[in-house]
């Protein structure tokens, strides 16, 4: 059992409210308190509003008093203690609840089975992440319950692919902020900002600027997520980490706003950030350098940042930058890289050989493609001993201009040039993949319909099981459909997307796509981080997660064509990485908690979060 917090009592409070009041404002009152004065009656029947709240005005100030005590009226509205009809009989007599709920005492069993049957009458996805947006702000663990039980059905509502119809329409369904908002009007008093947030062991930052977001582009500070944090890449990662382990209260999301370049945003009456054109150079990088120092200063030098849908120019810049003196993180380049290196050794067992034995072809060559490319050259490095320049060469990139060549490396920004080879130049994705054939065609370009019929049938033309995987973001953007890649194929295809796809039937044989998806990736990488107390994020382990991830997949999976385990057991998954990550770690010098667990898996599944209700004194 343990006592529901409260941070001072009501005795408390009330007495310093007395004091206060005494204090101020007699003068206004011919010298007499508020406090002073007797209840008068009014004609309506209700007592006088002697504190002015009801006649408040522009030049009227009042003191917004409140009482924070965990028991009554307060604990039903407190989303981190509140149970619902779930409190017993005896919590509702020692916490003041009787009278302020109905008689019935149901579990929480009970509760999640009913909020999944009103659920599942939305039509309209939507109309669900609203609703479970809702429950996180009125029942925390509720809501965490619901999600870590029916993760694969709730998972596309709350993250991908329905965040994106979410962040486009954020301003029209902005309810609580529940993260830190840090703009240009905070230069110079961001630590300031920072201890404003009311926890204080503070473990993950997940920091956007809202600049590229899926594949919608710039939405400023109009990203969203389900539980209300503010930002996409903010938000819905943090209650994603929480499934992979991490406490909520220990999650901070962060939007750095800096202006925005979408037009309709500017012109928007409703937008909630700063209008004006985004912040660059100096400007730029001084406030993100003023936040990092002040993240360090505030919560010391092992708490984990992750980086989310930076745009490119940025995003390289600030991982270089600060991977040495931070424990830093990028999702769209690290955690994708990761995810898909898994599905590729994890499609070994169908395709046969090694990943040095293959060719892979990107459409794309942002952060994310060069991101996963790199990490797939250093795996093949490790495996084979072969030097990185070398295995660098049996992977190709085509970006907007056509085949990432050596002819154009004068033009090319500085994270295309390692996959510049030596070859006559190419204009479009058709005739790369007739001139490459590669082995496994991987989609990044977060533009959708770009692998055609004539692409697919290409490469199954020269590929007894070509390797599909349409990585962009959200569904609409998806390079090829699961269906589309089966049926032009004849189902020899080994498919994965970013975004999550029905099974599809061909031939009589029930396919299962897999869904690349990076919630696979970070949560475990983050709480294996926390778990041993990194101070530093090294390739080593990204590689090490990938490698858990793959060892997921059993024969039974691979029967149904799928290179990713479900994500139903996304709990185990996450254990395992975390605890290859945190071996890593320990390896590598980079891990402070001390002695080493000497079963990490058993040590990972200890420290999970878990969102049972607990029982109150």
């Amino acid at each position: 059992m343990i006592q529901p917090w409260a941070k001072r009592e009501k005795r408390d409070v009330e007495a310093e409210t007395k004091s206060a009041y005494r204090w101020r404002g007699k003068e206004q009152r011919g010298g007499e308190s508020v406090l002073d004065l007797s209840p008068r009656s009014t004609v309506g029947g209700g007592v006088e509003d002697v504190y002015g709240e009801d006649r408040a005005s522009e030049d009227q100030l009042v003191t917004p008093w409140t009482i924070s005590v965990a028991s009554g009226y307060n604990m039903l509205r407190d989303p981190h203690h509140n149970k619902g009809l779930a409190f017993t009989e005896r919590e509702r007599d020692a916490h003041y609840l009787r009278g302020l709920l109905p008689p019935a005492v149901i579990t929480q069993e009970l509760q999640e089975k009913k909020l999944m049957h009103n659920l599942r009458q939305y039509q309209v996805p939507l109309h669900k992440y609203m609703a479970m947006m809702e429950l996180e702000e009125r029942n925390e663990r509720l809501f965490y319950k619901l999600l870590i039980d029916n993760v694969e059905e709730l998972l596309p509502v709350v993250y991908t692919p329905t965040v994106g119809e979410a962040c486009q329409k954020y301003g029209s369904i902005f309810r609580r902020p529940q993260g830190l908002y840090i703009s240009l009007k905070e230069k110079g008093k961001i630590l300031e900002v920072l201890r404003n947030w009311p926890e204080k062991s503070i473990q993950v930052i997940v920091v956007t600027d809202g600049e590229r977001i899926l594949g919608l582009g710039d939405l400023g500070c109009q990203v969203t997520s389900l539980d209300s944090w503010n930002g996409n890449t903010s938000g819905e990662i943090v209650f994603v980490h929480c499934l992979g382990g991490v406490r909520p209260s220990a999650c901070l999301p962060v939007t750095i706003d800096v202006g925005t370049n979408n037009e309709q945003l500017l012109n928007d009456e409703f937008y909630i950030g700063l209008k004006q054109r985004r912040a660059t150079g100096k400007e730029y990088y001084d406030l993100l350098h003023e936040f990092m120092t002040a993240v360090k200063q505030n919560y010391g030098e092992k708490v984990l940042v992750q980086f989310e849908d930076f745009a490119n120019h940025n995003a390289f810049e600030l991982l270089a930058k600060y991977g040495t003196t931070h424990l830093v993180f990028n999702d769209d380049i690290q955690g994708t890289a990761s995810v898909v290196l898994a599905g590729l050794v994890a499609s070994l067992k169908l395709l046969g050989g090694t990943l040095a034995d293959h060719t892979f072809l990107f459409l794309g060559a942002g952060e994310a493609g060069t991101g996963i490319a790199e990490l797939i050259a250093l795996e093949m490095s490790k495996q084979t001993k072969i030097p990185l320049e070398e295995t660098r060469k049996k992977i190709w990139l085509v970006d907007s201009k056509g085949l990432v060549v050596s002819s154009r490396k004068e033009s090319l920004q500085h994270f295309k040039k390692p996959w510049a080879h030596e070859r006559e130049p190419v204009n479009n994705l058709l005739d790369a993949v007739k001139a490459i054939k590669p082995t496994a065609l991987i989609g990044t370009s977060g533009v959708g319909k770009q692998f055609t019929k004539e692409v697919v049938e290409a490469m199954a033309s020269f590929n007894e099981k070509p390797l599909i995987m349409a990585l962009s973001n959200p569904t609409s953007q998806a390079e090829c459909t699961a269906e589309e890649a089966y049926t032009w194929t004849e189902g020899r295809a080994i498919f994965a997307s970013g975004s999550p796809f029905d099974p599809v039937e061909f031939n009589g044989k029930c396919f299962m796509p897999g869904q690349a998806n990076n919630a696979y990736i970070f949560p475990g990488l983050g709480f294996g981080l926390v778990i041993s107390g990194a101070i530093r994020v090294h390739d080593d382990m990204l590689l090490a997660a990938s490698e858990a991830l793959a060892g997921q997949v059993t024969q039974e999976h691979y029967d149904k064509g799928m290179i990713y385990p479900p994500l139903t057991n996304i709990r185990k998954i996450s254990a395992n990485i975390a605890a290859k990550v945190a071996a890593k770690a320990y390896e590598l010098g980079l891990a402070t908690r001390l002695p080493r667990p000497a079963d990490l898996v058993k040590y990972a599944e200890s420290c999970m979060y878990t969102p049972n209700y607990r029982s109150y004194r």
